[in-house]
């Protein structure tokens, strides 16, 4: 074969699967060691995708970090609220 016989005229660049919605593609570098932690906990599930596994972690840190905000914000309100009540 050659390059005559192939037409790039229509082709498209880019991904070949559009990613889904509320999806980004990007490029992270991970440790070694924390991605293998990941993809064994995968593996040893039965199967599944790493890379969700890892974005359920990150929904996690969120949350517990939401949480702690909250809870450092109702400390601060009730130590002013009980000083002006003084």
């Amino acid at each position: 074969m050659n390059k005559e016989e192939f037409d790039f005229t229509q082709a498209k660049q880019g991904a070949l699967v559009p990613a889904a919605p509320n999806k980004t593609r990007i490029t992270i570098r991970l440790d070694t060691d924390v991605l293998n932690w990941f993809r064994n906990q995968v593996h040893e599930a039965g199967g599944g995708s790493y890379q969700t596994l890892i974005n359920e972690a990150l929904r996690q840190y969120i949350q517990v970090q939401d949480a702690v905000l909250e809870e450092t914000l109702r400390k601060v309100i009730r130590e002013e609220l009980q000083t002006l009540s003084q």
